[in-house]
C-alpha cells in the first residue's frame, strides 16, 4: 500500500513526536552516580568510571551499564560486570588501568592516569562485586581486603613463581643441551 505524501505541518508534527518519545526513552535508562560526595576520592572515581569506563562496563555505583546482559548479543568492547565481578585488591585495578586490563586486548592502556588513575581504582575495588552470587567454596567480595595503593607502592613485589620459572627453565635449557650434546655424540660414533 502506498501512503499518500504528508503535508509540511505533519512532516513537523510527526517529527517532533519522534524526538519527544527518543527523549523519554533515553531519560528513563539514565542513573547517576550514587556515592556521597562527602567520600571525595570515590565520589570523583565514580564520575571519572562512569565518564571513562561506562561504555564497556557495568557499575551501578557509578550509573552504568557498559556490559552485554546476554553473551549471545554481547559487542566486542562489552567489558566484565563490575556488580558481579570482585575485583581487589585496589593495586590488581590500578594495574589494569594502566596496562589496558590483562589481556592488553581491547581496554586502552591508561584510560586515565596519576591521581586520577588512583581514584578510580579506589572506587571500583570499594564497590565492585556487590551484587556477586553467593556460590559455595566461593570466597565473597566483601571478605577479600582492598589494600591500599600506599601499600602496593611500598612493598616490592616477591614473586616466586618467576624465580621458579626461570629456575624451571635453566633445568630443561640444561638437560636438552645435554641430550643435544649426547646425541650429536651418538651421530658422531657412528660415522
Amino acid at each position: 500500500m502506498i501512503l499518500p505524501r504528508m503535508s509540511r505541518p505533519a512532516k513537523v508534527l510527526f517529527s517532533a513526536v519522534i524526538f519527544a518519545v527518543a527523549a523519554l526513552v533515553t531519560a528513563c535508562g539514565t542513573e547517576k552516580v550514587s556515592v556521597p560526595q562527602a567520600q571525595t576520592a570515590l565520589h570523583e572515581g565514580a564520575v571519572l568510571f562512569n565518564q571513562r569506563c561506562g561504555g564497556c562496563h557495568t557499575l551501578s555505583y557509578a550509573g552504568t551499564h557498559g556490559s552485554a546482559q546476554n553473551v549471545r548479543t554481547a559487542q566486542f568492547n562489552n567489558g566484565p560486570n563490575f556488580d558481579v565481578r570482585c575485583e581487589r585488591p585496589v593495586a590488581r585495578v590500578l594495574y589494569a588501568i594502566q596496562n589496558g586490563g590483562f589481556s592488553g586486548v581491547i581496554m586502552p592502556q591508561n584510560v586515565v592516569v596519576g591521581q586520577q588513575a588512583i581514584d578510580v581504582a579506589e572506587f571500583v575495588a570499594t564497590y565492585a562485586g556487590h551484587k556477586q552470587p553467593k556460590i559455595p567454596g566461593v570466597v565473597q567480595c566483601h571478605q577479600v581486603p582492598i589494600g591500599t595503593v600506599a601499600e602496593a607502592l611500598a612493598t616490592p613485589p616477591t614473586d616466586t613463581t618467576a624465580t621458579t620459572a626461570t629456575t624451571t627453565a635453566g633445568t630443561v635449557t640444561g638437560t636438552s643441551t645435554t641430550k643435544a650434546a649426547s646425541a650429536t655424540g651418538k651421530k658422531a660414533s657412528h660415522k
